[in-house]
């Protein structure tokens, strides 16, 4: 798998992906990313990327040749999904990182200033996506989001591939609260039930926690959510605790 990022500033990526997790995962070569000057493609002696919109607007749009002969120079492999970033697009997700994962390349086109010429949209990329109801003032966060989310699910980046599979969001809820040492912290404990040693006992604390996260958080998850029937039996436990004041926490 390789990424393509295009940006007007590449020299944002170097600090994020020469730390940590995804650095390991580089050096062994569990996929590349490669950055590209959007500049390197402009066709006139002063390399300019962007244009006054048609109309009559405030603000820059990325003018569309630059962009094409970017993404065109770029793609290697014939079903590469080429992803513009926008808070016009579809907002990404987990199931969408894990879909995208599977793909043998994906280019990111990072936006800038008021946008990017629709012709973009329409006739070259594959996908139009947001990271969020907001605006940034770039993509270059956005892509970085992508790479780091989607990367996630190749076979050896994460040490423990469990991990991922326990991820908020992996089974449609917010991930469970997590605790470590020490027991009690300035008056405040871990959850007794964590040190029970029963196994059974701390997966039924942990999916309960985990949906009354979700039902606190976001709620709108639970609507599509197909849910089992203990989980239907540990959502009403948890409205009749609201309804007493009970707040189980052990």
């Amino acid at each position: 798998m390789r990424f393509d990022i295009i940006t007007i500033f590449p020299e944002i990526f170097e600090s994020y992906f020469s730390k940590g997790i995804l650095e390991k995962a580089l050096k062994k070569g569990l996929f590349e990313i490669n950055i590209h000057n959007l500049r390197d493609y402009a066709q006139d002696k002063h390399h300019q990327v962007d244009d006054r919109p048609f109309g009559g607007s405030k603000g820059m749009v990325f003018k569309p040749e630059p962009v094409f002969l970017a993404v065109e120079a770029v793609k290697k492999e014939k079903d590469a999904l080429i992803c513009l970033l926008s808070p016009k697009g579809k907002c990404f997700d987990s199931k969408m990182a894990e879909r995208f994962s599977e793909c043998s390349q994906i280019i990111l086109v990072c936006g800038r200033y008021e946008g990017v010429d629709e012709r973009v949209a329409q006739n070259l990329a594959t996908d139009e996506i947001s990271i969020g109801d907001f605006v940034l003032t770039g993509g270059e966060l956005a892509a970085m989001v992508i790479v780091d989310s989607v990367s996630r699910f190749f076979p050896g980046v994460v040490g423990r591939s469990e991990s991922v599979k326990q991820d908020s969001f992996s089974s449609g809820l917010l991930g469970y609260p997590q605790f470590t040492r020490p027991r009690s912290f300035r008056g405040f404990k871990a959850p007794e039930v964590l040190f029970s040693g029963n196994h059974e006992k701390i997966e039924r604390w942990r999916r309960k926690k985990a949906l009354e996260k979700t039902m606190d958080l976001r709620p709108d998850l639970l609507k599509g959510l197909e849910l089992s029937e203990q989980d239907k039996a540990l959502i009403e436990e948890l409205r009749n605790e609201m309804k007493g004041g009970n707040n189980e926490s052990h």
